[in-house]
């Protein structure tokens, strides 16, 4: 019987851990808009605190609009290495640069 308990506990931490892991793959993988997102939304990205969060709002605040995902970058404390971690989940959907207005 305490066997069986053992298999039963380890069993539930196995499946609390597979769908933790699920849920951190999918926030992971969900695209974030720098040119619309809050700063709790900006913080999901990786190597991005708060700090750096409401650098990137000041940023579109004063100079509009991030026209291409690489932007981020112009940010003061943003690089080459937070841009690689998170190129595949920054977007700025919806913005046409040539008019200078989301669609």
């Amino acid at each position: 019987m305490k066997r069986w308990k053992q298999s039963l506990a380890a069993c539930v931490i196995i499946a609390a851990g597979m769908t933790l892991g699920l849920v951190t793959v999918a926030q992971e993988t969900q695209k974030i808009n720098i040119n619309r997102a809050s700063i709790d939304q900006l913080i999901e990205l990786r190597g991005i605190g708060p700090i750096l969060a409401a650098r990137i709002v000041q940023y579109r605040e004063e100079h509009g609009p991030f026209q291409s995902p690489e932007d981020i970058m112009k940010v003061k404390g943003i690089g080459p290495k937070t841009w690689g971690k998170n190129r595949q989940r920054i977007t700025v959907e919806d913005y046409d640069a040539r008019e200078g207005t989301d669609q």
